[in-house]
């Protein structure tokens, strides 16, 4: 079986995590610290803050920037469900915005219809690894006074326009064991902003700056010294990985380009997609899915329900007309790509493709 995702760790985060474990310091330590400094300059931001999930580093860099009960941040439908579940968990509402049918991402030219008196921040999602339209998410925050907090959870190395992605506002990132870098658990926020920082670094340690002083009500998302030590091994290996998904990439849509019923991804100019997932719209994808799952290829659909369509938002009333994103969500489907897929397996998923369309 071709795994739609699988981890790629070796020796150096064995010896990482021994190394570790032998010093006896196995909660947050000297490990993190490194792994928030190398990562900072990774994105090119001035501070990193380690937290223990993407969700976790959604809801602190939301809480660092004051959002609360009556704000409101738009965002996108058509993603992980975290993303929207970090701004209700802070008392905010998400108000959701319909996406680009060729990219996925939120759809910029319609985002200021939803702004009002209360919306404080945009949150965009760099998805399946796509840098999201920021010049122009840069121009609405400015002329609204709104604060950026990017979704960066799957898209680690991903540029636009020369400049890495969680660097344009305060950014999120998840290390979950399938992304394209994993510290087994764990996330991380970044920022230029150094008062955003110092509150986020408070946010993940109980309120706290000074142990048993607790200035404002926190969390413990601190990260571990065991998942910094991973991280460190595998930030050195993440830009060989993301090269190998994009040559993966490269291969997949040449070799389904001219396949009838399936569209391919698309790259925004300018940017460099790094393909935590290689997305395609199939319009007889249930029949896809079995003709490669019956031919040894795992499959994922990212995401079969857009968030507004979930029963716990439709309880709660969130009544959305988004044609895009629900059209999306009946099409894609990602296939294998990540750095364990040989030449070899993608010729196996092409070849597939092709037999499943006809």
């Amino acid at each position: 079986m071709i795994p739609i995702a699988k981890p790629n760790l070796g020796h150096e985060e064995i010896d990482a995590v021994s190394e570790v474990l032998a010093s006896g310091i196995i909660a947050e330590g000297k490990c993190v610290v490194e792994f928030e400094s190398a990562f900072a300059e990774y994105i090119g931001t001035e501070h990193a803050i380690a937290v223990n999930s993407g969700t976790a580093a959604l809801h602190a860099a939301l809480l660092a920037h004051g959002i609360g009960k009556g704000d409101e941040v738009i965002t996108t439908s058509f993603s992980f469900i975290a993303t929207a579940n970090s701004i209700i968990y802070t008392g905010a509402r998400p108000e959701f915005v319909d996406i680009e049918p060729e990219t996925f991402n939120i759809n910029t030219d319609i985002i200021e219809d939803s702004i009002t008196k209360d919306t404080k921040a945009l949150m965009p999602v760099h998805l399946y690894g796509h840098p999201a339209e920021m010049k122009q998410i840069n121009e609405i925050a400015e002329d609204h006074d709104l604060a950026i907090i990017e979704d960066s959870c799957q898209a680690h190395g991903a540029t636009y326009h020369g400049k890495k992605v969680g660097s344009f506002g305060t950014g999120a990132f998840s290390f979950y064991p399938t992304k394209n870098m994993t510290t087994g658990e764990g996330g991380i926020i970044t920022t230029n902003d150094s008062e955003i920082a110092r509150k986020a670094r408070m946010i993940r340690a109980h309120g706290s700056q000074e142990r048993y002083i607790h200035e404002m009500i926190g969390y413990n998302f601190r990260m571990t010294d065991i998942a910094a030590a991973i991280g460190l091994a595998q930030l050195k290996k993440v830009d060989e990985f993301n090269l190998k998904r994009r040559k993966n990439a490269q291969l997949l849509s040449e070799g389904l380009k001219d396949v009838s019923g399936v569209t391919i991804p698309t790259i925004r100019e300018g940017c460099e997609h790094m393909f935590h997932q290689y997305t395609i719209r199939a319009e007889k994808r249930d029949v896809l899915i079995t003709k490669l799952n019956e031919n040894g290829i795992g499959t994922g659909v990212y995401y079969p329900i857009p968030i507004h369509m979930q029963p716990t938002y439709i309880e709660a009333e969130y009544n959305y007309n988004l044609p895009v994103c629900e059209k999306a969500a009946k099409e894609v489907i990602s296939l294998p790509v990540h750095p364990g897929v040989s030449e070899k397996d993608v010729k196996h998923i092409i070849k597939t493709v092709i037999e499943g369309g006809k």
